[in-house]
């Protein structure tokens, strides 16, 4: 299995992930084809597939904040099971984080990821394919060290809609076991940068954002 970055839409393992994530993310969850072009070309954002006999079975898209020494998941594709596509993706973007923390001097905080809450959300299938349900999902990112941020997280469509996506929620990945709590300063900091892209944000995005600087610290808790 290969690990392999991708800078280009013209790049041809790019139409088949765009494709991979079709066939699993629900329809407001990916940008379309065309809009893709700035994000790949952009150096700060690293999109990365794993590809088995010239076939992309797997993505990862994340990026680390120097400034912040965090990074984020956007998103991880795992296209079929029993090929160990999820753990290969998450050692190889871990691996790679590590290395971009230390060549600016520090060791990596932690990262944010979000995930869908089955409890609160209709389901979705997911292309079928088992490793993406999300009580399984939920299950391994707890496995891996994630923890829910203690607040009710509202996601901005990325359709650019100003429509609110619910049912998600933020979590952290210390990279420190002792870390049991999150500056909210930080995740402000993070979810201002994160989403800047988006100039259409529902207003119960901006009462959350308004809500976290009301305090100090938001608590991990378990997923």
């Amino acid at each position: 299995m290969e690990y392999i970055r991708i800078t280009s839409i013209e790049d041809p393992l790019f139409n088949q992930m765009h494709q991979l994530m079709q066939d699993v993310f629900p329809p407001e969850e990916v940008l379309e084809f065309d809009l893709w072009k700035e994000p790949l070309e952009d150096p700060g954002i690293r999109v990365f597939v794993a590809v088995h006999n010239r076939k992309v079975i797997g993505a990862t898209e994340y990026r680390y904040y120097e400034d912040f020494n965090v990074a984020m998941t956007d998103f991880t594709i795992i296209g079929q099971a029993g090929l160990g596509i999820g753990p290969f993706l998450a050692n190889k973007r871990l691996e790679d984080l590590i290395y971009l923390a230390s060549i600016n001097g520090n060791r990596l905080f932690g990262m944010f990821a979000e995930i869908y809450d089955p409890y609160r959300v209709k389901h979705y299938e997911f292309g079928g394919v088992k490793p993406m349900n999300p009580y399984v999902r939920r299950e391994v990112l707890s496995h891996l060290g994630y923890k829910r941020l203690d607040f009710p997280y509202v996601h901005p469509s990325w359709n650019n809609d100003g429509e609110a996506v619910t049912g998600l929620d933020l979590c952290f990945l210390p990279m420190e076991a002792r870390v049991n709590e999150v500056q909210t300063e930080l995740i402000v900091k993070f979810l201002r940068r994160y989403y800047s892209v988006l100039s259409n944000k529902p207003e119960s995005w901006h009462a959350m954002i308004e809500n976290l600087r009301a305090n100090d610290k938001a608590t991990l808790l378990p997923i």
